[in-house]
């Protein structure tokens, strides 16, 4: 994949999520297993930036391997403190 390739999947993304059909992008564009993965990575995310559960108890409360979870904290090493910090104001809005 070319990074042109990649700016227009996130343009169309992003285009799409601004005019209202963010759920009927992912639907067309994902299977059902790959919409729940991507529910389960965002679930690990909010729990690693939260804290409140180490990766052993996270990869028992979903029921997925270790390595799923390890690579969600990978992510979260690389990812900058402006987009933590964005990610931890956004979950904290879905949790109220």
């Amino acid at each position: 994949m070319s990074n042109r390739e990649w700016q227009n999947t996130v343009e169309i993304l992003h285009d799409a999520f601004n005019d209202g059909y963010a759920a009927d992008i992912l639907q067309l564009l994902m299977t059902t297993d790959e919409l729940n993965a991507l529910t389960t990575r965002v679930k690990i995310v909010q729990a690693l930036l939260d804290g409140s559960t180490n990766q052993r108890q996270l990869k028992d409360q979903l029921g997925i391997g270790i390595a799923t979870v390890t690579r969600g904290s990978n992510s979260l090493k690389i990812a900058t403190p402006k987009f933590k910090a964005w990610l931890e104001a956004e979950f904290t809005k879905l949790n109220h």
